[in-house]
């Protein structure tokens, strides 16, 4: 499952940059969860564990919910005048709210 999401180069990098810095044996988890303007947003957090039904690429986490609604993703880390963030591009998305951050599907 975790085949059908594709990590750019930039969004690779910038998960093991991170990571490196926690020195911690920390995962990055990516989530999507309800809320947001849209109905959904994507979280990306830091676990110290893994959870039965997650998926694991190199040391990323998604667990198999989220994963679904991810499924034909692309994860890329860009850099613009406005801030580096994680962009997500998912075909699923059916609309998003005006800031970008939520979703609904």
């Amino acid at each position: 499952m975790i085949k059908e999401i594709k990590f750019t180069n930039n969004a690779l990098k910038q998960i093991a940059n991170l990571l490196s810095k926690k020195d911690d044996g920390s995962f990055f988890r990516i989530a999507i969860k309800g809320g947001g303007c849209s109905g959904f947003q994507y979280e990306f957090t830091f676990e110290k564990s893994k959870n039965d039904d997650d998926l694991n690429f190199e040391n990323i986490l998604i667990d198999k919910t989220s994963a679904n609604l991810l499924k034909g993703s692309e994860v890329d880390y860009v850099s613009e005048l406005i801030g580096e963030f994680f962009k997500i591009s998912n075909p699923q998305t059916k609309s998003s709210c005006g800031c970008g951050v939520s979703f609904s599907l």
